[in-house]
């Protein structure tokens, strides 16, 4: 797909842009620092990118690629999942009646560290937070629902962390979110995107109904080195 190519190679594009600042580089390879997220990239899959890998990567550590994979050491283990719908969002989404959702931050940190500690466990950090805006809903003083920005370039933003206490699962407060940071990226001139697994069809299905489509599959594998 020839538009917003550089969602082809999202960790790359986001370290080379938006993220910059905070880039790890080495080798022809850039990685997020471990406490903001496990994440690396490399400008394109012919890359020998066992110096760099070496430089970047403790011994028993593991990272996450998405799109494009270097050429690895033969003692990494480089471990192929199902690959991720990778979904965009062109229009305006409707936004239901429902709480108030507020700005996140470092005073709700260990609020959001609780709840994706529950339901989504696996890619976020201590530091995640500080790679954009995070949003979240309240109920009866506990983080009901939250969702915020991760990756990004210049043209685009991911919709990330969109996650629901079971507590309060239901209430459509999932959809609320999405909607409303959907339509104020596109109000910045910016594309929203979002991953998701084709393993999670209830949140699939919801991407489609609110207004996502998909942009394409794309490859997603995990790296470690013993």
């Amino acid at each position: 797909m020839s538009e917003h190519r550089e969602l082809d190679n999202p960790f790359w594009s986001s370290l080379r842009t938006v993220h910059a600042g905070a880039a790890l580089c080495a080798g022809g390879v850039l990685r997020y620092p471990p406490q903001y997220a496990p994440f690396l990239g490399v400008a394109e899959g012919s890359v020998h990118a066992a110096s760099g890998l070496e430089a970047l990567v403790a011994a028993g550590e593991s990272v996450y690629l998405l799109g494009i994979a270097p050429h690895v050491p033969a003692h990494w283990r480089l471990e192929a999942f199902r690959p991720l719908a990778q979904m965009v969002c062109e229009e305006p989404i409707a936004i239901v009646d429902g709480p108030e959702a507020i700005e996140l931050s470092a005073a709700h940190r260990a609020d959001v560290l609780a709840l994706t500690a529950l339901v989504y466990p696996h890619y976020f950090r201590e530091r995640t937070m500080e790679l954009g805006r995070y949003f979240g809903i309240y109920e009866g003083g506990r983080l009901a629902a939250m969702i915020g920005e991760r990756l990004g370039t210049d043209s685009a933003r991911e919709m990330s962390a969109i996650c629901t206490h079971p507590d309060f699962l239901g209430h459509g407060y999932a959809r609320r979110l999405t909607a409303m940071l959907a339509n104020d990226t596109l109000s910045r001139g910016k594309l929203p995107f979002l991953h998701v697994s084709h393993e999670n069809p209830r949140a699939l299905h919801l991407y489609e109904r609110i207004g996502f489509r998909l942009r394409r599959d794309i490859a997603f594998w995990s790296l470690r080195r013993d």
